[in-house]
């Protein structure tokens, strides 16, 4: 996808105060916008590391041409859920380790913002999840969205659970396992892959439905189609159930709710640069291939 016509001059800021590197970047960032006239808007948390800076109030998210995101994909994944029923384009700036959803290193946040004003980018959209909590009598809950996962598990004691998975109203099946992750192809390299579910290309549109510790080997992991609806509910008697959203977001659930798992109706834009592509990262990042590759 190609850039807009225009330059951005509004970009949101968001970051984790864990990084060590996030004063020094915030520093660099104020000086690049003063250089090139770009006005910034820092969410609440980065206002004492910056002094005062307009604040990101959600109002303001609609009227953003990018959010700048600084830390590691748990950032990333945060800031997303911020803009993206606003179309904003999200570019990561990676202060952390892995980094796998991140465009710009730390010391390269000035050149990707260059590159970004140039339109020497694309955008890479990405499918995501909404969910929600729901009743026997048909009561929904609040509605999350997930770039990666949105995981049904337990807390407490380590007992499997039996769980009823449907699609289209028909069964699917019943699990006994430690809970299920319903990922993204974004999040197929997150939580559900340490759990073995397949990694998916972010061009394959679907859902994937990774049972957790499955209690029989002929359990595994399912992949659907990006237009079903996937609930899940629980046939064991608990109260220790939690739904956990990209790994932040979470709502205890009651006996008698099931979870409720569809496509959102808005992607996650994420800004690519030349020679980023998700095989490229999946090689650098996960050391993914032959032996021979990594010499």
């Amino acid at each position: 996808m190609s850039a807009p016509g225009r330059a951005p001059r509004r970009i949101g800021v968001v970051g984790h105060s864990h990084y060590g590197m996030l004063q020094e970047t915030l520093t660099r960032l104020a000086d690049f916008a003063r250089r090139e006239g770009v006005s910034l808007f820092y969410e609440p948390p980065l206002r004492e590391f910056v002094g005062d800076g307009e604040p990101l109030t959600p109002e303001m998210c609609a009227g953003l041409d990018l959010l700048l995101t600084l830390g590691g994909d748990g950032t990333l994944l945060r800031g997303a859920r911020l803009v993206v029923r606003e179309g904003v384009p999200v570019l990561g700036v990676n202060l952390g380790h892995l980094g796998f959803l991140t465009s710009a290193p730390r010391d390269g946040v000035e050149e990707a913002l260059e590159r970004w004003i140039a339109g020497d980018f694309r955008i890479d959209e990405r499918m995501a999840l909404e969910c929600h909590a729901e009743t026997a009598d048909g009561q929904q809950g609040r509605r999350h969205l997930a770039l990666n996962d949105a995981v049904l598990h337990k807390t407490g004691a380590a007992r499997v659970i039996r769980l009823a998975v449907s699609a289209y109203q028909d069964v699917v099946g019943s699990y006994s396992a430690d809970g299920i992750i319903l990922a993204t192809p974004t999040g197929s390299t997150a939580y559900s892959l340490s759990a073995g579910g397949p990694i998916v290309s972010p061009s394959v549109h679907c859902i994937i439905a990774t049972p957790i510790c499955p209690h029989t080997l002929g359990v595994r992991p399912l992949v659907l189609p990006a237009d079903e609806t996937v609930t899940v509910e629980v046939l064991s008697p608990t109260e220790e159930l939690i739904l956990t959203i990209d790994g932040q977001d979470h709502e205890r659930l009651t006996p008698g709710q099931k979870v409720v798992v569809y496509r959102a109706p808005h992607p996650v834009r994420l800004v690519r640069f030349s020679g980023q592509t998700f095989f490229s990262t999946l090689r650098r990042k996960l050391r993914w291939g032959d032996l021979v590759e990594r010499e």
